[in-house]
């Protein structure tokens, strides 16, 4: 495991630069630049310190990232027909209800109608009209063409990409630019 990149990532997650996560460590900032190069090797206790500034415990920083599904495809969508409200409704995440973002994709008839939205963060979802996309969190990366969804919370460094171009609609919550 490449213990600066990770201690990177998430220094640079929590809008620290290296000399104010040196601060707080009460390490110095040439020695934040090693470890985060991987020149240096910090001790447990140092190590832990740096982890608590951070706000992760050790357990945390050690744990193997999950294999949870980041794109979905029609198999995967939930869709129900409100004959009252003359709506068709997909869920295209599946078990989105225990998620903050609820994406859905709607199809109106006329006269249909929505119900209301509420607020919410720290989640990002899309939907790929055209073209096929990459989507890079930390150091995994998925890809999503035509027709799929992708959500994932954004606790990693992260971007998209497109080797050919695409078309997606894209929401970030809370909005980060």
């Amino acid at each position: 495991m490449e213990i600066g990149s990770k201690i990177k990532e998430l220094r640079v997650i929590k809008g620290l630069t290296q000399e104010e996560l040196a601060d707080r460590a009460e390490l110095s900032k040439g020695f934040i630049s090693q470890l985060e190069r991987d020149l240096t090797s910090p001790s447990i206790a140092t190590l832990a310190d740096i982890l608590q500034c951070l706000g992760v415990s050790v357990a945390e920083f050690f744990a193997e990232d999950s294999d949870e599904q980041i794109v979905f495809g029609g198999e995967d969508y939930f869709e129900k027909i409100d004959d009252s409200l003359q709506n068709k409704i997909e869920w295209i995440i599946p078990n989105a209800q225990k998620n903050i973002m609820e994406p859905i994709r709607l199809t109106l008839q006329p006269g249909g109608e929505t119900y209301p939205d509420t607020p919410h963060e720290g989640e990002e979802f899309g939907f790929v009209l055209e073209g096929e996309i990459t989507i890079h969190l930390g150091k995994r990366t998925y890809r999503a063409k035509k027709g799929e969804s992708f959500y994932y919370t954004p606790d990693k460094t992260h971007h998209i990409s497109s080797a050919k171009g695409a078309r997606i609609i894209w929401v970030s919550s809370p909005p980060s630019f």
